[in-house]
């Protein structure tokens, strides 16, 4: 399982680039976030990726963090949703996007993807809410995991990807769960807080947070 490339982009398409590991040119497949979010042709880069393989097909894609990857294997784990459509749901939304409709059971959002219809959405939402939690704890782009961004160094010799430090996101869930409460209902407050304020720090989410989950009346 090829799991994290690193090297030089020697040209970008519309759905992918092809990136030269030392000699070695892999094409990988990457949402329009993604693809946006990368440096210029002859930069060096990094990416987190998952090899698809079917009978008549290998097809890698990649990702910049790891809460990309894991939403896609479990985009593409729900029936009638394939890697490409996983891509557009992600494309569309951003991982914390998906993160945030999924705890909040918004299957609307994820019907605004290319190619989702209503029913493939509530199928998306209902099929993964119980695993928003876990995703949402989750953190880290490939600069953050390795150090820096990929120096000349890194795409000759790149190097170990050791445990991502957590986002605000992740450390409000485990502040709500170690305050006692369940992970499907802090990953809903924490979502919506988020939503509400995107450049919330931990404390202000986890404040807002315990505002959306304090008892009504």
């Amino acid at each position: 399982m090829i799991g994290k490339l690193s090297g030089r982009i020697d040209y970008k398409a519309t759905d992918h680039v092809l990136i030269d590991v030392r000699g070695v040119g892999y094409i990988v497949y990457c949402s329009d976030r993604t693809l946006a979010a990368l440096p210029p042709v002859g930069q060096a880069c990094a990416l987190f990726t998952d090899l698809v393989v079917r009978e008549d097909l290998m097809q890698l894609f990649g990702f910049q963090t790891l809460v990309e990857k894991e939403w896609h294997r479990l985009l593409m784990s729900v029936q009638g949703v394939g890697a490409k459509a996983a891509l557009a749901i992600q494309g569309t939304l951003g991982p914390d996007g998906v993160s945030r409709a999924i705890a909040l059971g918004d299957w609307n959002a994820v019907k605004a993807a290319k190619g989702i219809g209503p029913k493939i959405a509530q199928r998306v939402v209902l099929d993964l809410k119980d695993k928003a939690p876990s995703v949402m704890a989750m953190g880290g782009t490939v600069a953050e995991a390795t150090g820096d961004a990929p120096a000349e160094a890194d795409v000759i010799e790149p190097v170990a990807v050791a445990t991502p430090p957590s986002s605000a996101q992740a450390d409000a869930l485990s502040a709500l769960g170690n305050l006692g409460y369940g992970p499907s209902d802090a990953a809903a407050a924490v979502a919506q807080a988020a939503g509400e304020d995107p450049q919330a720090d931990t404390p202000a989410l986890i404040r807002a947070a315990l505002k959306l989950l304090a008892p009504k009346g």
